[in-house]
């Protein structure tokens, strides 16, 4: 609860300050390729976390490794998590800005897990059917996970439509469960 409601009040924050200065597509590519680069290599974030390193020392390593690379808002808006002690929440803070800038430009992100891996055309006929019901630009996140048997789960926002072959079962179980026989 406590990383949802600090991630919401810092990515507001960056997403209005972005806005302001006219660097939306900038701090979107930006952070999603720091949430990339600390997804697939710890190392940093968690010498940015940790209590025993002085946060001079953190700012220093921020401003040299960040300053030629991204844009200096950016590169303060780090100082700032530093400074507050937030710097820990960094991959929700950016995840929660993904979603304020996605949102901004009418795209709806959609996680789809299916048994086996989708076809390239029922790829495209799900996300022409979804684009069409929510009047957005679908980005389309494809899991497989056999465990549902067969069917679809349709992940958007905080919308679940579960397809799926286990969940019909799951379901005729619990109604049967229900049937007394005489």
């Amino acid at each position: 609860m406590l990383a949802q409601e600090i991630a919401t009040k810092y990515s507001h924050a960056l997403f209005l300050s972005a806005k302001e200065k006219g660097l939306i597509d900038k701090a979107y590519d930006q952070f999603k390729d720091l949430k990339a680069f600390i997804v697939s290599d710890s190392t940093l974030l968690n010498f940015l976390k940790a209590p025993q390193v002085l946060d001079e020392h953190k700012l220093t390593v921020v401003r040299d490794v960040f300053s030629n690379r991204i844009e200096r808002l950016f590169v303060e808006f780090l100082v700032v998590l530093i400074t507050k002690h937030r710097i820990a929440f960094l991959p929700e803070i950016i995840e929660e800005f993904t979603n304020l800038v996605e949102a901004e430009k009418g795209i709806g992100r959609v996680t789809v897990t299916a048994a086996v891996p989708l076809s390239d055309a029922e790829k495209n006929d799900l996300v022409t059917n979804l684009a069409a019901k929510t009047g957005l630009k679908i980005k389309l996140e494809e899991k497989v996970d056999p465990n549902i048997l067969a069917g679809l789960i349709v992940t958007m926002r905080d919308e679940i439509i579960d397809g799926s072959v286990r969940r019909g079962l799951n379901l005729l179980e619990q109604q049967l469960a229900k049937v007394r026989v005489v």
